[in-house]
């Protein structure tokens, strides 16, 4: 096949400077280049966001290798295809003639294929008589072959660029868990030190990564959150020592843990010593509200670990992003509620907030709540104000987390069907 001449689009078409530095390439490269088409796809694939290309275009460069029989594709052989628009938009499942007019274009713009159009425009193959090709007229996948290693070092850019990004990732997620949870130790030692202001400095670094978060973003994130780690850290480290070096009675009783058998889990304490409430069992909040005269003409609040009638495999389906900050998984409505209450710490959400809610929705409802919250991400503004919002309407009897968790399930189905189609 002659690649010598330069060839230029059929009927109104225009030529361009990319279409002139394809052939030119194509002319000045290596003869005898063979490579995998389907290998060869993975790796443009791999290499799209820097190649300009769109998820639709690549599925016409898909249906055009298709086209050419061979496994290899050789710089050296015809690899011109020929199909008509009908069979390519067949084989790109049914694409409307000007969509697939709009994606070819872009392919040649991208120099990774060469339009060869004959004198009328109709793609054709001529043979002589034995059968031998002669011409033909379509698109040259030649280009592809000539430019394998520069996308074989894009893809290696991407990868190392996605690899990047993932360890990132995860020491943010790392250093966010470990801060909480020494929060959270610091909080039920009752360990002095201004811990309100630490989890204030926490909070705005606690917001649920978007996807879209580039490398840049994510190195800041991760800078200004070992920061904050190293801080609480050194903290805790003066306070240990400072307890060890001490040898007085006052050390033994500065603080007593909740020994209560009944209780399924320990929640800590508020951040400031009047905020909210703790939480018990159902028989202390009966005694103290009988004493305190404080019963009101409004339903009961439910007993704090009374089981919900979701299943908890439902509510981990309908919100999965809760299980990122499971220490050791989510296999029972206790390890749920322990999550949740190291997720409203992330989410800044305060101790009266929480107890408040475990108060009136029960602590494995109130887990629930926290867990759509966290999965909701950036749709809500103010975590722990919406949490407040939604533990008064309960207090009322007209909401329940049961539409709440339907509503996160379908979400979740429409973007699962969105990104497999």
């Amino acid at each position: 096949m002659n690649r010598e001449m330069t060839t230029t689009p059929f009927g109104r078409r225009p030529m361009s400077y990319a279409m002139l530095d394809t052939q030119t390439e194509v002319r000045k490269g290596e003869a005898g280049s063979v490579a995998d088409k389907w290998k060869l796809f993975r790796i443009i694939t791999e290499a799209k966001p820097l190649l300009g290309v769109s998820d639709r275009a690549l599925a016409v460069l898909h249906a055009l290798l298709s086209f050419h029989k061979q496994n290899d594709l050789d710089s050296t052989a015809n690899l011109i295809v020929f199909p008509s628009n009908r069979e390519l938009s067949l084989r790109c499942h049914g694409m409307a003639p000007v969509t697939l007019r709009r994606h070819l274009a872009s392919l040649v713009e991208a120099g990774m294929i060469i339009r060869r159009d004959s004198p009328n425009g109709k793609r054709y193959v001529r043979r002589d008589q034995e059968g031998e090709l002669k011409t033909a007229f379509g698109f040259d996948l030649v280009p592809l072959v000539i430019k394998a290693a520069e996308y074989e070092a894009l893809a290696a850019t991407i990868r190392a660029e996605d690899l990047a990004k993932r360890i990132l990732r995860e020491r943010v997620s790392l250093d966010r868990r470990d801060i909480a949870k020494m929060i959270i130790f610091a909080e039920e030692q009752a360990l002095e030190g201004p811990w309100d202001a630490l989890s204030e400095r926490f909070m705005p670094l606690a917001r649920p990564l978007l996807r879209g978060f580039d490398r840049q973003g994510l190195e800041v994130l991760a800078t200004s959150l070992n920061c904050l780690r190293a801080d609480v850290e050194k903290l805790l480290e003066l306070q240990d020592n400072s307890i060890k070096s001490s040898a007085s009675d006052v050390q033994n009783e500065r603080h007593i843990q909740n020994q209560n058998p009944d209780s399924i889990i320990e929640f800590e304490p508020g951040f400031r010593k009047d905020q909210g409430l703790t939480v018990e069992n159902n028989s202390d909040w009966e005694e103290r509200d009988s004493k305190k005269g404080l019963h009101s003409n409004k339903s009961a609040p439910r007993q704090p670990n009374q089981p919900k009638a979701f299943p908890l495999g439902l509510v981990l389906k309908a919100c999965p992003d809760v299980l990122d900050y499971a220490l050791g998984g989510i296999n029972r409505w206790p390890d749920l509620v322990q999550t949740a209450n190291l997720v409203r710490v992330t989410l800044g959400i305060s101790p009266d907030a929480w107890n408040q809610a475990i108060e009136v929705f029960g602590a494995n409802e109130a887990a629930i709540v926290v867990s759509a919250i966290l999965q909701k991400g950036e749709d809500i503004l103010s975590p722990g104000g919406y949490l407040r919002a939604l533990t008064d309407k309960a207090r009322d009897g007209v909401f329940s987390s049961g539409p709440l968790l339907m509503g996160l399930l379908r979400s979740n189905q429409i973007k699962h069907d969105a990104e497999a189609g």
